[in-house]
Formats: structure tokens, C-alpha cells, sequence
């Protein structure tokens, strides 16, 4: 599978320069990709490529170094080099909203896309980070989402938000969302109220809020970047959480975090993010082939390259 980053110069010429790749002894074009900037680090062509063997799909799956002033441009050479897609990172997610055909509107409401599709010369937009989060849940627990009251920390924006938006949806009874600048909680809170008819809670990321909502939760996510080094604190306070409580932390750097730790404690069930990568993995996999991912073959792949 291939190692390397691509530039995004690299989309021209139809592609050329991507038809050095090989599968199994035999040339493979790039026809799908990762844009962002950092992008070295991501695991996604590990996870997709494996799916593509396993399926017999002769095409793969690259990375492709893209700067801020680039992306539009990228986007629009997609087609032309013959891409079925793409999935964006950091610092894509929110930029590209402005340069699709179409999003949908769940899309719209968590501010973000992480999936383009290719469909008859159009950009159509998707986030799967909602949807892979609500699966990893019910994968990692055992319980539908929409039957859990959650607090999630850090909601207000990036990954959070689409979490928040994706309770929203499922229908959880109870929903606080904690963040640090609390207008931007509150504004969230707004629009899902305005959209979907459903309320939220904004509160403060402060020990004297977190330990107030607590109590009244079952599951909580950790959204914010803590956890991430090694050496980060965690999100909540000490003594907080319980052995009832589920915890949902989406860092998934390999190791454990200080949340997870607690979590351990505690004896409060938790899960890391690597579940929620997996099927957001998989589910832009089926937007892109409209089949099912060989969901299995993913896990073991990605969770080899994060031993790595």
C-alpha cells in the first residue's frame, strides 16, 4: 500500500502521475484520496486501500498534500483526473462546504463535510462523522444512541459539532454541550433548536459545570483535543465520574489518555475514537461504491497501522 504524499500539483495531467501504483503486481490508478494539511499522519489509506483489495477494486487510495489557498482548485481537478473522491481533514472540513454542488442538509447543520463525492460531474458533500460516531457507540456499548443522555465536551465546533447535531438527531433525551467559549455553545444550541426542534443545554468547560451535569448523564464524550499528547490532562475533574457512567473519548492516539484512565478508575465503560474512525471510514466507503464496506477488513487494518 502506498506510503507516500502527494502534492496537490500531483491532480493534474488527468492523473499521470498517479499511475505508478501497483496492487497485487498490477498498475493501479489513484481514485481516491485525503486532503488536508498535515496529512502524512492519516491512517485513512491504510483502511481504504485494504478494503479496495479485499473487494477487487483496481484503484487506490492516497494521500494528497493540500494548503488552504489549494483546496478549491483541488476539488475542481478531481473529476478531471478521474476521482470518485475524497475524504478532507484538518483544515478542510468547514472550507469546502463553499465549493460543493450539493450537501445535505445534516451536513449544513454540523458545519462541516469530511466526504466529496463525484456524481455526474458535481461535488456533493457528506459528514460521516455524526453517523460513524453513532454506530461506534452502539458497537463500543451495546445501546442505541438516541436512548442515552450525554454531556459531550468541547461540542461547540469541529468534530463535537457534529456529534451534538448527530444527538440531536437520534434523539437523546438529555443533551449538555460544554465548551470553553460558551457563545459558541449557545449559538449551536440555537440553530439545532431552529432546525431540528430539539433542545440543548450550553454549559461552561468548567469544573463546577462538568460536575453539576454529571450526575445527570449516562454517557459522555470527550470532543475537545486533550489527550492527544501525552502529557494532557483530562477534560473532567477528578472524582466525578462513576461506574454507570459510559465514556466515549474520540482521541485515538494508541495509548491511554487521562480520561480513559479515570474512566478506568471509575469502572465506567469507555471506548477511544478508534471505533468511530473505522465507521466513518465505512461509511463514506459505501456513499462512494453505494455497497457494503467490509467493515472487519477495515478494523484490522487501521488498528495495525496505529500499532505502527
Amino acid at each position: 500500500m502506498p506510503q507516500l504524499v502527494y502534492a496537490a500539483e500531483d491532480l493534474a495531467g488527468n492523473g499521470l502521475l498517479f499511475r505508478d501504483l501497483f496492487l497485487d503486481g498490477n498498475p493501479c490508478p489513484a481514485r481516491l484520496a485525503v486532503f488536508g494539511d498535515p496529512v502524512a499522519h492519516s491512517k485513512s489509506p491504510q483502511m481504504h486501500n485494504a478494503a479496495l483489495k479485499k473487494q477487487r477494486k483496481p484503484l487506490q487510495y492516497v494521500r494528497i498534500q493540500v494548503a488552504a489557498d489549494q483546496l478549491e482548485g483541488a476539488l475542481r481537478n478531481l473529476e478531471p483526473a478521474g476521482f470518485l473522491g475524497t475524504n478532507l481533514t484538518i483544515p478542510h472540513k468547514q472550507a469546502a462546504l463553499e465549493f460543493m454542488d450539493e450537501i445535505t442538509p445534516e451536513s449544513r447543520l454540523m458545519g462541516a463535510i469530511n466526504t466529496v463525492a463525484l456524481c455526474e460531474g458535481k461535488l456533493h458533500g457528506y459528514n460521516t462523522d455524526g453517523p460513524g460516531f453513532a454506530a461506534a457507540v452502539n458497537e463500543s456499548f451495546g445501546v442505541e444512541l438516541g436512548t442515552l443522555r450525554v454531556l459531550i465536551l468541547g461540542g461547540g465546533g469541529g468534530a463535537g459539532r457534529a456529534i451534538t447535531v448527530q444527538c440531536a438527531l437520534a434523539g437523546c433525551p438529555t443533551i449538555f454541550v460544554a465548551n470553553r467559549t460558551l457563545e459558541k455553545a449557545q449559538l449551536l444550541s440555537e440553530e439545532i433548536e431552529e432546525n431540528l426542534e430539539k433542545s440543548i443545554t450550553p454549559i461552561r468547560l468548567s469544573p463546577a459545570a462538568l460536575e453539576n451535569s454529571t450526575s445527570c448523564v449516562d454517557l459522555i464524550v470527550n470532543a475537545t483535543s486533550l489527550g492527544m499528547k501525552e502529557a494532557d490532562p483530562s477534560p473532567l475533574p477528578d472524582g466525578i465520574l462513576s461506574k454507570d457512567h459510559l465514556v466515549y473519548d474520540t482521541v485515538y492516539s494508541g495509548g491511554t489518555t487521562a480520561l480513559t484512565r479515570q474512566a478506568q478508575a471509575a469502572s465506567s465503560k469507555y471506548a477511544n475514537g478508534l471505533s468511530m474512525l473505522i465507521h466513518q471510514g465505512a461509511l463514506a466507503y459505501e456513499i462512494w461504491f453505494n455497497e457494503p464496506a467490509p467493515l472487519e477488513t477495515m478494523r484490522t487494518a487501521l488498528e495495525e497501522a496505529v500499532r505502527e
